[in-house]
């Protein structure tokens, strides 16, 4: 409602309490339908006192409230001696007709209009360029005309030119627009933002500031008590304003992305078009990209979608073809790079060399050769701006079209030379942090520049995406010596992470960096881990057996009696599932024998384990149960000369092959006990996969058709899934199908 004091509210008020309509008041009155609508949305400040008293008389105001009636009216007219109906000014563009999408965000928009404020009534939407923030203010603004009887008012405040409207001119024209008269507008800034107050408080009006530049530029447009609402579009955040709703655009969800395209297309292309699908899929989701392409699309017939689609598919290329007449995305994020410092410039340049999808501030310190708190700064004036976004723990990512451009403006404005060193530097921290986060979990504990292993651990999980790819870049330079130094640390972390996908890729660039540097022991050990990573229990063990057989063939050749072991102990844990016991056995004797020699007693203890599984397929469970008892003295005794850490993590797996030996010998119970200790350590030790592994194992102790075993196996089944392998989670339900249905 408009506010109390105001004839325009008392007119409204006063129909409502007698139940007439405007049409209906119009006939009791003799005054026009038009002429009450103005009234009452505050076009017609003060009408004519004969006109009032027609109007008195149809509400039927007695005495007090006709004399209020009266003296609202008079006191209109004095202030209209300043107003002038300003018909045109500050208009509201028109809403785009194939609008589509962003259904929450429109939701949003039209709650906030309807909600009841103590102060002033603010909302700002933000979001990078081309992401359609001026699009959906438009488009909400006239779903609420209605809801803003004393008017909806537009103005572009420029903030992305190279001269933005200052915050006095922006109130001169509102005031304008609001039917002040150019002579009546103070020259007093504080006058004039007080007297724009002053009319917000007495209409419901809707304002709308677009592409605003800073909070000083809007913070004297903000509305005093009342129900006018100002609306503020902007690619900054704007966060220095108080008490202001936000709304922060996101590219739009592929769905959304989809119709929006087949929208634009409709006359020449069905929707359900896969190349329409694949342009969606390069665009990531930016509005105004999908606009020029379908635009780029409609206008040109001998175009097929599959012709962009060639187009786009080179990123180097991609932004070019990315305009459509005097609509183009590099000219839009240029226009806010164009904003930032030339220290910010630098950093948005040079961290579009970060391959993966986000980045700590410690990274990007590097590339941009400043201190960590500087390029925190940084970072966050390219947030402010929408030319960053920020991701979980308190990183930073790009839009992809948006890191096309950042590339684009590296190549332009440094020097190749420049660019060649900072990517050095980055990958030789890469490199140089990964050895050291590896190195925490090597037998003799080592440490390094982290605090904990916990540390170590998160960082080479959640920068897998810099150094794998920091790996490879490296092995092409020739920095041989430092990839094998770099993969032949996290050899030992690689037990603590066993389902990374990755972990051949890694260890393959190893051997290659060890060939090239004519090394063949080393060819060998990082065979050997290749060997490992499909020894795992959900992986086909068919594909140990070519990498085993030339590790084995290696390391005679440099004499390096532990990788020869290694080779023959992999070899065997892939023939024992294979069906070739006998064979196995001859392989893991010969490296029971070597590791011996050698005197590695970790190695040995795996040896033992390995002869007591191969034992109990060979049908021998009592020398089964021998072997790993042997194994089991080994990880207990504290003087054996087993390493503390490597004993820590056999032991669980020890106990879960007593566990099967046990049930195997007819002790059920027995091996069911020895089970839940070993899922007691993997739980506390959070090795999700080992522990499916031993639900499986446990759930084999359990007669057919048990519930237990059923359970345990679905359990199994829920961890395989969390882990991305879904062939060993179907293996697993598909076993627990046999011992009858899952509880509804």
């Amino acid at each position: 409602m408009e506010a109390s004091g105001s004839f325009a509210g008392m007119l409204r008020s006063q129909r409502h309490r007698v139940g007439l309509t405007l049409e209906e008041l119009a006939e009791a009155s003799g005054v026009s339908t038009r002429a009450l609508s103005d009234m009452e949305r505050g076009r017609a400040l003060g009408p004519q006192r004969r006109t009032v008293l027609l109007i008195a008389d149809a509400l039927k105001l007695e005495a007090a409230g006709r004399a209020e009636f009266v003296a609202l009216a008079k006191a209109g007219r004095a202030r209209s001696a300043y107003l002038a109906a300003a018909p045109g000014l500050c208009e509201l563009p028109g809403s785009i007709g194939d609008f589509t999408g962003r259904a929450a965000e429109l939701a949003w928009l039209y709650r906030l209009a309807e909600e009841p404020v103590d102060g002033p009534h603010v909302a700002i939407v933000s979001g990078g360029a081309g992401l359609g923030k001026t699009t959906l203010v438009v488009r909400a603004a006239h779903g609420l005309r209605d809801r803003f009887p004393g008017g909806v008012l537009f103005v572009d405040a420029l903030g992305m030119s190279r001269r933005p409207v200052a915050s006095d001119e922006l109130l001169s024209r509102l005031l304008r627009a609001l039917g002040v008269r150019t002579q009546h507008i103070p020259d007093d800034a504080a006058e004039k933002a007080g007297r724009y107050r002053r009319l917000l408080s007495e209409r419901q009006v809707l304002v709308i500031v677009d592409d605003a530049q800073s909070e000083a530029q809007v913070r004297p447009l903000l509305p005093g008590d009342g129900r006018s609402l100002l609306l503020v579009g902007s690619r900054r955040l704007l966060s220095g304003l108080e008490a202001a709703r936000r709304l922060h655009l996101d590219p739009m969800p592929v769905p959304d992305a989809q119709d929006l395209l087949g929208r634009i297309v409709a006359e020449r292309f069905d929707p359900r078009d896969e190349d329409l699908t694949g342009l969606v899929e390069l665009l990531g989701g930016l509005p105004l990209a999908l606009r020029i392409v379908g635009n780029r699309l409609i206008s040109r017939p001998g175009w097929s979608a599959a012709d962009l689609v060639d187009r786009l598919s080179a990123a180097e290329r991609r932004l070019e073809q990315l305009s459509a007449g005097d609509l183009k995305v590099a000219a839009a994020f240029g226009m806010s790079y164009e904003q930032l410092p030339a220290a910010t410039r630098q950093m948005f340049r040079r961290v579009s060399l970060v391959a993966g999808p986000d980045f700590g501030t410690a990274l990007a310190a590097v590339v941009g050769d400043v201190g960590v708190h500087d390029a925190e700064d940084q970072l966050d004036d390219l947030v402010d701006l929408s030319l960053m976004g920020t991701a979980e723990g308190g990183r930073y990512r790009f839009h992809d079209l948006v890191r096309l451009y950042a590339h684009q403006r590296l190549e332009v404005d440094e020097p190749s030379g420049t660019v060649t060193a900072v990517r050095d530097r980055m990958v030789a921290w890469l490199l140089e942090t990964m050895t050291a986060a590896g190195l925490w979990f090597e037998p003799d504990g080592a440490q390094s520049r982290f605090a904990s292993a916990e540390e170590a651990d998160q960082w080479l999980r959640v920068e897998s995406e810099h150094w794998l790819p920091a790996l490879g870049a490296a092995a092409l330079a020739g920095r041989h010596d430092a990839v094998v130094r770099a993969t032949s640390a996290l050899h030992w972390y690689s037990d603590r992470w066993v389902d990374w996908p990755r972990w051949a890729e890694v260890f393959m660039l190893g051997h290659d960096s060890a060939e090239r540097l004519g090394d063949p022991g080393r060819q060998a050990e990082f065979l050997n881990y290749v060997a490992w990573t499909h020894t795992l229990p959900w992986r086909d063990k068919r594909n140990v057996l070519p990498y085993a057989e030339r590790a084995l063939a290696l390391a005679r050749a440099a004499g390096d009696l532990l990788q020869e072991a290694w080779a023959l102990a992999y070899t065997a844990r892939a023939l024992g599932p294979l069906g070739e016991a006998a064979a196995a056995m001859t392989a893991v004797l010969q490296a029971a024998d070597l590791f011996e020699q050698a005197g590695d007693v970790d190695a040995s203890c795996q040896a033992w384990i390995e002869r007591g599984d191969l034992q109990l397929r060979l049908g021998d469970p009592d020398a089964a149960l021998a072997s790993f008892r042997r194994a089991q003295q080994t990880v207990d005794d504290p003087a054996s000369g087993m390493t503390t850490t490597i004993a820590d993590y056999t032991r669980p797996h020890v106990l879960i092959y007593l566990g099967k030996a046990l049930g195997v010998s007819g002790q059920a119970e027995a091996g069911r006990a020895m089970m839940q200790q070993a899922l007691d350590i993997l739980e506390r030790e959070q090795q999700p996969l080992e522990y499916a592994v031993a639900l499986q194992a446990l759930a084999a102790l359990y007669d057919d058709g048990a519930v237990e075993a059923r359970d345990n196996l679905l359990r199994a089944a829920e961890l395989y899934d969390n882990a991305g392998l879904p062939d060993a989670a179907a293996r697993m339900r598909a076993a627990a199908a046999e011992h009858g249905p899952a509880p509804r």
